[in-house]
C-alpha cells in the first residue's frame, strides 16, 4: 500500500511536455528525446508521449550547470 504522504507529492507535481522542456531549457525537441532515453533525464510514458516532472528538469539543469572561470 502506497504511503499517504508519497501520493499527495505527486499529486501536486508539476509535469511537462517534451516541447515545453525544450522551451524551458531552450534546445530541441530531439535533445530531450536523448536526454530521456539515455536515463540522464527521469520521465513517464503516456500513451505515446513522455512527461518529465518540472522538479526533475530544475535539478539536472541544477546538476550540470558549469562555472567556467
Amino acid at each position: 500500500m502506497a504511503d499517504s504522504s508519497s501520493t499527495g507529492e505527486i499529486s501536486e507535481s508539476h509535469f511537462l511536455t517534451v516541447a515545453e522542456v525544450a522551451a524551458m531549457m531552450r534546445v530541441s525537441k530531439m535533445t530531450v528525446y536523448r536526454l530521456v532515453h539515455s536515463g540522464e533525464l527521469p520521465a513517464v510514458r503516456v500513451g505515446r508521449s513522455f512527461r518529465v516532472l518540472e522538479k526533475d528538469v530544475d535539478d539536472y539543469l541544477r546538476k550540470s550547470f558549469y562555472n567556467a572561470g
